[in-house]
């Protein structure tokens, strides 16, 4: 049996903090948290073990399960169960019942149809009241933010047109189509943001 490489993103190492400072106070009193997109699993694994009141299920297509798999299971925490398979636009949601959602550097990866697609799905799985903070570079009114999400952009679409970073204004309609309110905005490190709805 061929043994899974355990993967690692610098990225995760390099974010974690300034996000887990703004998320700690935002996810106070909730009890399970949905990720998407969890990639490796290291976001997952940290965050989980920062906030032990918290079952944070983590999530992505199946060929990243491998992987995650080692993170998860090397951390044993108890509020970190075994990730699900979910391709946001082929696969079935989990059960209805979460009350916090998390995603990371996600939608300037995913089509335009596949962020629509998560939007519709958590408008789906969250509670009422439940909260989605979305972490990544955004545009703002379809211009860049800076030099560097310009750059990161350009490059983006060079590797796959359907990739690219995402307009701030786009994704609020889209919240809002979906049943969320703007609740929040947080400037983070290398003029990335975290935009928080929550489900109405």
């Amino acid at each position: 049996m061929q043994s899974t490489t355990k993967p690692y993103a610098e990225s995760c190492d390099q974010n974690r903090a300034p996000i887990l400072a703004v998320i700690a106070p935002l996810y106070a009193g909730r009890q399970r948290l949905l990720e998407i997109g969890s990639g490796t699993g290291q976001h997952g694994v940290h965050f989980a073990a920062a906030l032990p009141e918290l079952c944070w299920q983590c999530s992505d297509r199946a060929d990243e399960l491998p992987g995650m798999r080692q993170w998860i299971g090397e951390a044993a925490l108890p509020n970190l169960p075994e990730p699900i398979a979910l391709d946001v636009l082929r696969d079935p949601w989990p059960t209805p019942g979460f009350d916090a959602a998390f995603s990371a550097n996600t939608a300037h990866i995913m089509p335009v149809e596949a962020v629509a697609a998560m939007f519709r799905g958590l408008g789906e799985v969250l509670a009422p009241g439940g909260l989605f903070a979305l972490y990544g570079p955004f545009h703002e009114d379809g211009r860049p933010t800076s030099e560097s999400n310009a750059a990161f952009d350009a490059w983006l679409r060079a590797r796959d047109p359907a990739m690219g970073v995402r307009d701030r204004t786009w994704l609020l309609g889209l919240a809002e189509d979906n049943g969320f309110e703007a609740l929040a905005e947080h400037a983070m490190p290398a003029n990335n943001r975290i935009l928080v709805w929550r489900r109405g």
